[in-house]
């Protein structure tokens, strides 16, 4: 009944999409196996994509040729830029969307995707040979389907149990139905498992809410959107709104502690730290007095409403009564109870780095199976493990970013080197180069890399070229035109800074802390006739090269110190036990995890400095 593929995805949530997309865009013949079609690419959580470092994950996604930044500009309600307030590095798109257009965007998508095929049914059991190589998967209506490359991508779905209060009931999402018989092929080939936990607020009747109560919540005048690729963006925007909590609905809250999952033992997985549900909150931060609340717009044409920080597994009872204390959600109706779901995932350890396993070739597991949280998180280990799974079944070298090209490196760097007890969520601390690392440049690092492998188009190369000709020849302007000393102290004395004696650069000028190039331009007319020739995406990037330009060449020699410990490989085969000298815990960690170079040993959790210079001083002998 079936032929043979190339490649097999298992699971069309936001990894498998990206997987599949990848792997046949890059001209494998590609199969999507789901259990309903009708949810492909589903928002199980928060309608929105981007955020704090996880937008600089989906422009990466983009500007590799990924579909997630296209869908989220096409079904986007609202755009912000977060943290406008720090500088460039810091800066985080996000965009809420709407929840039914993104999975319907992705689909069209999909269905227009050459080399792509679908099929609806449960993914029941593998098969591999006697040479731990994968053969293909095993469906529950009894078929066997071959591939030369399987990628899982099985979200919370891997044993779900939903959890509301003392209700259990088994499931991957709220409605449908969990994943049984992977694990269990998993584990009985020598993998570990082990148990995570996440959760979602409950839904409810906008036409309920009093928000005359709550702080509206615009979006950005500017709407810059994902994609570097020109997408039609939304001629207006839907609000948010802003609320908090109280002791009141603290104390309703902790009346139903006695019936909580999370705090009667009844979930063993490991929740995310840092998205705690709501009765975590109170429990964690008994001394603050209330917690902030987002109401959400569900899509354009839905009065369903997401309660951003109210997730939570609490009984039903308590939830809708402890929401009548939030002010404008006096008269509340809900749709549907927030809940709690554990799930199974494999500790990423296991995994090489391009997110193939370490004990069946070209298996390859990408998203929540890897013990990752978040959408974002998840599309760009998709989009990896299909560009890879592709790479693989055609004898080609791994695709592999380091830590210093992509957010994505510093992501798959850290599961692999440290490996994860609780859901990984991504964060701009994490990203020791994220000056390097700007959500605005994505597309000059990676589009460049991604076009030589075939899965960039030439229409984003073609666009990469113009914009680096185009700031290149605008840093040469600002650095070489040198502005007019009358007009210089005019402007310099509106804004209240001390005169010159001699005309400057407007680069020079532009080094100034509180000096924009927008208003250079509006103060010199020099300045703004030349550049209005210009996209306003290359006089962006002009103006970080110039006002960064000493930051961004420490971080560059940073870079340049880090290859040598990267350039140092370590044999496969090297024997940690005959290395008397190094702690018991990093002699434990090495022979597990095998680190490639002296860079990734140096990262792994648990292992000294010391541990690394003896082990350099071991590989020397």
């Amino acid at each position: 009944m079936f032929e043979k593929y190339d490649v097999i995805v298992v699971g069309a949530g936001h990894a498998g999409c990206e997987a599949a997309a990848a792997s046949a865009n890059m001209g494998s013949k590609t199969l999507l196996i789901t259990m309903n079609m009708q949810n492909m690419a589903q928002m199980s959580c928060n309608p929105a994509m981007g955020g704090i470092a996880k937008g600089q994950i989906v422009r990466e996604i983009d500007a590799l040729g990924g579909y997630s930044g296209i869908v989220s500009d096409k079904s986007m309600i609202q755009f912000r830029m977060l943290n406008k307030s720090k500088g460039p590095a810091m800066w985080s798109p996000r965009t809420q969307n709407d929840r039914m257009l993104f999975s319907s965007v992705w689909r069209q998508m999909l269905e227009k995707t050459e080399n792509l095929e679908f099929y609806q049914d449960s993914v029941v059991g593998l098969k591999k040979t006697d040479k731990n190589e994968i053969e293909g998967v095993y469906t529950s209506r009894g078929h066997f389907i071959g591939a030369k490359s399987v990628v899982l991508t099985n979200g919370t779905f891997l044993n779900g149990v939903i959890h509301i209060g003392e209700n259990q009931s088994k499931g991957g999402r709220m409605a449908e139905k969990g994943s049984e018989g992977i694990t269990e092929v998993l584990k009985s080939w020598g993998f570990s498992s082990g148990r995570l936990k996440t959760g979602t607020p409950p839904r409810i009747d906008g036409r309920s809410l009093d928000y005359t109560k709550m702080e509206i919540q615009e979006g950005d005048e500017e709407v810059s959107g994902f994609s570097y690729l020109p997408t039609k963006k939304p001629a207006k925007q839907r609000v948010c709104w802003i609320t908090y909590t109280n002791s009141t609905v603290h104390e309703v809250l902790q009346t139903g502690f006695e019936k909580s999952p999370m705090f009667q033992g009844r979930i063993q997985g490991t929740g995310p730290r840092y998205c705690p549900s709501i009765e975590d909150k109170i429990n964690r931060f008994a001394e603050r007095e209330r917690h902030q609340l987002f109401v959400e717009p569900e899509g354009w044409d839905t009065s369903e409403m997401y309660i951003n920080g109210f997730s939570t597994s609490l009984p039903e009872e308590v939830q809708i009564k402890a929401m009548k204390y939030i002010p404008g959600f006096e008269n509340v109706k809900m749709f549907r109870p927030g809940y709690a779901i554990e799930y199974d995932y494999f500790p990423p350890t296991q995994l090489k780095f391009n997110l193939e396993t370490k004990i069946i070739s070209n298996l390859f597991f990408a998203g929540q199976i890897n013990g990752t949280t978040g959408y974002e998180e998840a599309a760009c280990q998709g989009i990896m493990a299909g560009i890879n799974a592709h790479l693989n079944v055609h004898d080609l070298p791994s695709f592999i970013l380091k830590r210093n090209e992509a957010y994505i490196g510093v992501l798959i760097d850290d599961l692999i080197n440290k490996g994860t007890d609780e859901p990984y969520r991504m964060f701009t601390s994490r990203a020791e180069f994220r000056t390097l690392l700007r959500q605005d440049n994505a597309d000059l690092r990676l589009t460049p890399i991604s076009y030589l492998m075939g899965l960039a188009s030439q229409e984003r190369m073609d666009q990469v070229k113009i914009k680096q000709a185009e700031f290149s020849e605008i840093v040469h302007f600002l650095k070489t035109t040198k502005l007019e000393l009358g007009q210089l102290n005019e402007f310099l004395n509106a804004i209240s800074e001390s005169n010159l004696s001699e005309p400057i650069s407007a680069s020079h000028l532009l080094l100034r802390p509180h000096i924009s190039l927008s208003q250079i331009e509006e103060n010199f007319k020099v300045v703004s006739e030349r550049l209005k020739k210009y996209n306003r995406e290359s006089v962006y990037q002009a103006e970080i090269q110039i006002k960064y330009e000493t930051y961004l060449k420490k971080e560059g020699e940073l870079v340049e110190k880090m290859k040598l410990f990267e350039e140092q490989t370590i044999p496969e085969t090297f024997n940690y036990e005959k290395v008397n000298s190094l702690s018991n815990e990093a002699r434990q960690k090495f022979t597990k995890i095998r680190p490639r170079t002296l860079g990734q040993a140096s990262r792994i959790s648990g292992v000294n400095p010391s541990d690394v210079q003896i082990l350099m001083v071991y590989m020397g002998r």
